[in-house]
């Protein structure tokens, strides 16, 4: 079979039937999204371009109070109405929030019938290993890795050809990672795909992939030689502008880390300041590289930089492969303060080596340098991750449900992480209005009653 680059542009003849790809979203929304999901869009921005593919979109997000399984096949099935079914493939990605009811999904439509391909994608196929073709028995194609340019390729295909970053099931799987070349990528901002409103709150990325190494993170680079993709210049601008005429709201930048660049990032923030934004920028920063120019970047607009500290311990941020420099960290959290700019420091509860008393001290120490929002989230054993795969060797148990929660482990008790729990939630009470210590913490929360899946949702951002 003929191995078809993803970059390539397959046309059909005019008297074939154009193809129909429906493709599903089954977001966790946040209480400040209100359009469609960033990745989602983009892979339909690309779509777009494949003038022989009928692009259909199903969205729906399974927090919101009406989602319901029977409803979500429903409407799938009329997306598949008026085309033989060997003209349609259901195109799906797969989360870790989703992955129980895209199971459900996969095992209904085949049940309903459904002979068409079955395409997935999503973190939760990009970081499986071989035997994924087990994991999800009814679908017949895996796309690892940025998606947009190999499922172009793909659905413009007849048979199976050779793409890099997509598995066929049965066949052996070489577990490569999809080539993207982000510079010419469109952008779904640009081309209309997402329509924006004057109070949208967005979500928005100038680059993908990090060079860290966190063994508990699905962000980190699948191999040693991919570098970290950044959007070109000339559409970060074309971006940026929209956004200013437009008037958004909020942006959330999804970068991993926004300011692992020491000279773009400060650049970008500058864009915004010249051009009058006047909306909230939410960039997720890594402490020890935060430097004074872009400071004095981020004091020009209302920004609310995010930390990820995880943990204050040695033996604990090591054990993830997760260095801190403490100095640095304390060092910059004073130039942040004196700053004024708004800042948020997460932890993270479950940690391998981690002991209650670790875990307290974390929090007193944050307490103490007056962070005026603390977050502790617990940990999660998200597949494919290094952690994941070393769970034996920490003895870790997880929560029953959809969420891979750790409850314990050689190092803490289930009844000793409920306690990290109980500061967990005692934090949220208080953000904004954090006391100074520990102890003063703990005082002020009493012991509230919290709702059963409080772990779930602050996993997911929503607690």
């Amino acid at each position: 079979m003929q191995r078809v680059p993803a970059t390539s542009q397959i046309t059909w003849r005019k008297a074939e039937m154009r193809r129909r790809l429906v493709i599903i979203a089954l977001p966790w929304m946040r209480k400040h999204d209100d359009l469609a999901p960033l990745g989602h869009a983009s892979l339909v921005a690309a779509l777009r371009l494949c003038t022989n593919v009928d692009v259909r979109q199903v969205i729906n997000p399974v927090n919101h109070d009406g989602f319901s399984l029977d409803g979500l096949v429903a409407g799938v099935l009329a997306e598949l109405e008026g085309i033989p079914q060997e003209h349609v493939d259901i195109g799906i990605g797969a989360y870790v929030w989703n992955d129980e009811y895209v199971k459900y999904l996969l095992r209904s439509l085949r049940s309903h019938g459904f002979q068409g391909r079955i395409i997935m994608g999503g973190p939760q196929v990009s970081y499986a290993g071989a035997g994924i073709d087990h994991i999800y028995p009814e679908a017949d194609v895996f796309v690892r890795g940025h998606a947009e340019l190999a499922l172009c390729a793909l659905v413009q295909a007849r048979g199976r050809p050779r793409i890099k970053g997509i598995h066929y099931s049965g066949e052996d799987d070489l577990c490569e990672q999809a080539e993207t070349d982000m510079v010419r990528l469109p952008s779904p901002w640009l081309n209309g795909t997402i329509q924006l409103g004057k109070q949208s709150s967005v979500h928005w990325e100038t680059q993908r992939g990090c060079n860290f190494h966190c063994s508990f993170c699905q962000h980190r680079q699948p191999n040693a030689h991919t570098i970290v993709s950044r959007m070109s210049n000339s559409r970060v601008e074309d971006e940026i502008d929209l956004f200013c005429d437009v008037g958004v709201k909020r942006i959330s930048v999804l970068d991993p880390i926004f300011n692992s660049d020491p000279v773009r990032a400060p650049h970008i923030l500058q864009q915004f300041a010249q051009r009058g934004f006047q909306g909230e920028l939410s960039l997720q920063c890594r402490l020890e590289m935060v430097d004074d120019r872009f400071l004095e970047a981020a004091k020009t607009l209302n920004v609310s930089l995010e930390f990820g500290l995880q943990s204050i311990h040695k033996r604990e941020y090591l054990a993830v492969g997760r260095p801190n420099n403490m100095r640095k960290v304390e060092q910059t959290l004073q130039k942040v303060r004196r700053a004024n700019i708004r800042h948020e420091v997460s932890l993270i509860y479950g940690l391998p080596e981690q002991t209650l008393e670790s875990f307290e001290s974390s929090v007193d120490w944050c307490l103490r340098q007056r962070i005026p929002v603390i977050k502790a989230f617990p940990l999660l054993l998200l597949r494919g991750t290094e952690l994941e795969a070393k769970r034996d060797d920490w003895s870790f148990m997880t929560m029953e449900g959809r969420v891979p929660i750790v409850v314990s482990a050689r190092s803490f008790s289930r009844m000793e992480w409920q306690e990290m729990e109980r500061i967990a939630s005692a934090l949220a009470q208080t953000e904004g209005n954090h006391p100074d210590c520990l102890r003063a913490l703990m005082s002020l929360s009493g012991r509230a009653d919290y709702p059963s899946n409080v772990s779930q949702l602050r996993a997911l951002g929503k607690a």
